[in-house]
């Protein structure tokens, strides 16, 4: 055994994620669990149904085709073009992944070499800077600012250099909640066009949009060719475990995609994937619903953090809230989200873990409300006791 450390460099610094201490914090003290974003109840009883029907039938149980059952990547490609118009081939154009996690960790994986940067919204999903380091390439922050969390298009033409190969973009964007609007999508599209960028685009939470519109970039001009487009089924369909995801793209852009994903899971959820072709096709009332429901449990949480005395930034989509602590006389989110199981009965995480500089988010924390109404109650009434007396 030689000296050097186990773990490959490139992975320094990103251990244990956030997700799991603050869970397991929160089965160790009985506290409510707002932290990670899973919902506490299950979605659709038909869909689950689907998935028990293909079981029984043998319809996945074993290895399924590479790219995904023709089913759902049929099933994708209709959910497309009915709810963007957009065309895709099922063939070619659809590769069905383990969650959009993987999707993202085989896209960098496919398209970055050493030396690549990659540019990002700061803060990140944290598995953004962990697939990218895997890679070996860079990420450049393009970091989004309280209170309104906007990017800041010209700062982002900054920060082209002739390395940048990729953005990486998440709206709704978690964990803010910031929207991209139709003026931002477009210059950010027009930058990717100018300097020949691939852009790859985390969508999952694109039907849980309170305020605007989901508008995908690669619907925009000169992004057809140049977009890979990655959403997926848990958070749409409250079915976070089955871990069902997928890649939209231009036929070359996928196949790039499909070699890297190949050598990680290969395939993944047979039976489940049979399900969620039956879920993309519910009708516009269960996502219209879906979306009705998570706003109502967004204003409950978010007008109670306000009157338990923090500072709220509603977001427009996802099913986050991000608060600021300063108003409650404390600037470490991390110390004050370690203690907060302790003084109120609630799990939070705090948003510095997703910043390269972690000052910069120090006094943000985010609160989940993908929760069933009794417990949102719960909690507001707990941190309001414990904050508001």
């Amino acid at each position: 055994m030689t000296g050097r450390p186990l773990l490959n460099r490139r992975l320094e610094g990103l251990g244990t994620t956030i997700f799991a201490e603050m869970s397991a914090l929160a089965v160790r003290t009985g506290a409510i669990n707002l932290g990670q974003g899973f919902p506490d109840t299950d979605g659709p009883e038909s869909v689950r149904e689907a998935a028990v029907r293909a079981l029984r039938d043998g319809r996945g149980n074993q290895y399924p085709p590479g790219p995904g059952v023709p089913e759902l990547r049929t099933a994708i490609v209709d959910h497309q073009r009915r709810f963007y118009g957009l065309d895709f081939d099922p063939d070619t154009e659809v590769l069905v992944t383990a969650g959009a996690t993987e999707a993202v960790a085989a896209a960098m994986l496919a398209l970055l070499e050493p030396g690549d940067e990659v540019i990002a919204f700061e803060p990140f999903y944290d598995s953004y800077a962990a697939c990218i380091a895997m890679a070996g390439a860079t990420r450049v922050p393009l970091t989004l600012r309280a209170p309104d969390f906007r990017p800041d298009v010209e700062r982002l033409r900054t920060l082209i250099t002739p390395r940048t190969r990729l953005l990486l973009l998440n709206s709704p964007h978690n964990p803010t909640g910031m929207v991209l609007t139709r003026e931002e999508a477009t210059a950010l599209a027009r930058l990717a066009v100018e300097h020949d960028l691939l852009v790859v685009t985390d969508e999952v939470y694109e039907h849980l949009v309170f305020e605007g519109e989901h508008i995908p970039l690669v619907s925009l001009p000169g992004m057809r060719e140049r977009t890979v487009s990655i959403s997926s089924a848990g958070k749409t369909f409250s079915f976070t475990g089955w871990k069902i995801g997928w890649v939209t793209a231009s036929a070359p852009l996928v196949a790039a995609v499909r070699t890297a994903k190949q050598f990680l899971t290969y395939v993944s959820g047979g039976p489940f994937q049979y399900a969620v072709a039956e879920a993309l096709r519910l009708p516009d009332t269960y996502f219209a619903d879906f979306r009705a429901d998570m706003r109502a449990k967004r204003d409950l949480l978010a007008g109670g953090l306000e009157r338990a005395g923090f500072t709220v930034f509603r977001p427009a989509g996802t099913y986050f809230v991000t608060t600021d602590i300063r108003p409650l006389g404390e600037n470490d989110g991390v110390a004050f989200c370690r203690a907060l199981p302790e003084r109120a009965g609630v799990v939070a995480v705090p948003n510095a873990v997703f910043y390269d500089h972690p000052e910069e988010g120090a006094p943000f924390v985010r609160f989940a409300f993908c929760k069933r109404t009794e417990v949102l109650t719960d909690a507001v009434d707990r941190l309001r006791k414990a904050f508001a007396g």
